[in-house]
């Protein structure tokens, strides 16, 4: 049997029982450690924040990782956390364009989030992408305009970060960083 140089999703239908992430950008598979403590903490937290916002005001649903967001069949992601405006049918994975995509950065995965799935994100139109760094203690968003990210609002340290297009959103860095 030769071998495939394009992955698509059904090659990563086969759980690996290993605790790492497998994700697909242009049909290359990209692994990734399970994320550390702090990170989770980060991501439940930025969670309640985002729920207490989107589905109070009706917007959109929030979820979380391990989650596949199919943006096609060879662009598989699992974002750290995913917002979505229309409703999700019940499938494997989320298959309907993301309203948000958030990525919590790590030293082992700071490159991607900020490359290939940045440049990916852009050209499959997902409309708003945040980069969390929980290290430097920032939280970029973005916004898609004309096919690549724009940089629209940005928190740094123990602030609020209020997002222009979504009026009264305002995440508490404090709360995300706190030990």
């Amino acid at each position: 049997m030769p071998l495939k140089y394009r992955l698509d999703y059904s090659d990563l239908q086969t759980p690996l029982d290993d605790s790492k992430r497998y994700e697909l950008a242009w049909g290359t598979l990209l692994v990734t450690p399970s994320p550390s403590l702090d990170h989770q903490r980060v991501s439940k937290r930025l969670q309640r924040q985002l729920e207490a916002y989107f589905e109070r005001h009706g917007i959109g649903e929030v979820f979380q990782a391990p989650l596949d967001l199919i943006l096609t069949s060879e662009d598989v992601f699992v974002p750290d956390l995913v917002v979505v405006a229309e409703p999700v049918p019940r499938s494997h994975g989320i298959d309907v364009p993301p309203l948000l995509v958030i990525e919590i950065v790590s030293p082992a995965t700071r490159d991607r989030d900020r490359g290939v799935k940045a440049v990916r994100y852009a050209e499959l139109g997902v409309a708003n992408y945040w980069i969390v760094d929980p290290e430097a203690r920032r939280i970029e968003c973005f916004r898609l305009e004309e096919g690549a990210y724009v940089s629209i609002a940005a928190c740094e340290g123990d602030g609020l970060l209020f997002h222009p297009d979504w009026e009264g959103l305002a995440i508490d860095a404090f709360a995300l960083w706190r030990v």
